[in-house]
């Protein structure tokens, strides 16, 4: 099961935690991804889609 936005593209981003000491950890930032029945092709199927997706109108939803 992949954390990426199956419109755009958009995954996991990598960096690091800096303490105010400086000290510095890895972390992982994740999107805002959601579950969502859309339209695609004539079908309804569902997807996962960033919510920047959903609020854009790049995902048409299914009644």
């Amino acid at each position: 099961m992949s954390r990426r936005c199956e419109i755009c593209g958009k995954g996991p981003s990598f960096g690091n935690n800096v303490s105010h000491a400086n000290n510095k950890t890895r972390t992982v930032w994740y999107p805002n991804l959601q579950k969502v029945k859309a339209v695609n092709n004539g079908s309804v199927r569902t997807i996962k889609a960033c919510t920047r997706c959903i609020r854009s109108g790049h995902v048409t939803k299914a009644l």
